[in-house]
């Protein structure tokens, strides 16, 4: 079965699972987000050697920010849609600090070395609203989380990942309105929880939140996020990306 297939099947099987679910209004979300995560970049691959991007390159963590689009509608048979694209861009230069080798090359401890990680994310969800009630809004679907880029080691030489990879998650979501004060509090859930056979790397993208709605439109959350990604490729070396911090996030509800 192609890959398309697969996603089209899954969502279908979220559909008739999900019944009479439905989204309670037509809506518009449009907001953007900042966090500056701390990260985690490794490099495996045949050698006996890995290491750690960043402490052992220093490389410095990124400050990113996001834009986001939410569509919602009462139509029962079609998918609601949400939209989120960031980049995760450092760079440092530093000396290596120990002899090492990478893809059969030689890294020899003193030399000078540019890490870079430079990583587009986009996300594309489509995914139902479940039968809840009036505090509670939960959401199932399909997050196919599409990333471009490469991550590198630039010195006497060089060496690069490159990242060009359509990855399909499920989506979990979930939301509880605290009494009529317009906070609230929930979580979103991207993971690899069904394997679909389509990509041998795998994802996972979480947060845990707490929000106000101002019931005019205007809104702000923060809260604490989780991104890792396992790029397990037999033609190039494995590289594993780990990033976690609190997040910001403003939105307006049209």
């Amino acid at each position: 079965m192609g890959a398309a297939r697969k996603v089209f099947a899954l969502s279908a099987c979220i559909w008739l699972a999900n019944g009479t679910a439905r989204a309670d209004f037509v809506g518009l979300n449009i907001g953007s987000s900042l966090w500056a995560p701390a990260s985690y970049t490794s490099f495996n691959n045949s050698d006996p050697d890995s290491f750690d991007v960043v402490d052992d390159l220093e490389l410095e963590n990124p400050e990113q920010s996001s834009m986001v689009l939410i569509l919602e509608h009462p139509i029962t048979a079609l998918p609601n849609f949400k939209y989120q694209g960031y980049n995760l861009d450092s760079s440092d230069y530093s000396n290596f600090p120990a002899d090492l080798r990478l893809n059969g090359e030689p890294l020899n401890s003193g030399d000078g070395i540019t890490s870079s990680v430079d990583l587009t994310q986009d996300d594309i969800v489509l995914y139902y609203q479940l039968p809840s009630s009036n505090r509670v809004n939960l959401d199932l679907g399909v997050d196919l989380k599409r990333f471009d880029g490469e991550i590198s080691l630039d010195g006497t030489d060089s060496t690069r990942v490159t990242v060009n990879e359509t990855i399909p998650l499920l989506y979990l979501s979930a939301r509880y309105d605290l009494s009529n004060s317009g906070f609230y509090v929930g979580a979103h859930i991207n993971a690899n929880i069904i394997d679909l056979g389509l990509s041998e790397s795998s994802a996972q993208d979480s947060t845990i939140m707490l929000g106000y709605d101002s019931g005019n439109g205007l809104g702000i959350e923060g809260g604490l996020k989780y991104f890792s990604l396992d790029l397990d490729d037999v033609d190039q070396p494995d590289a594993d990306l780990e990033y976690d911090s609190i997040y910001l996030n403003g939105y307006f509800n049209f």
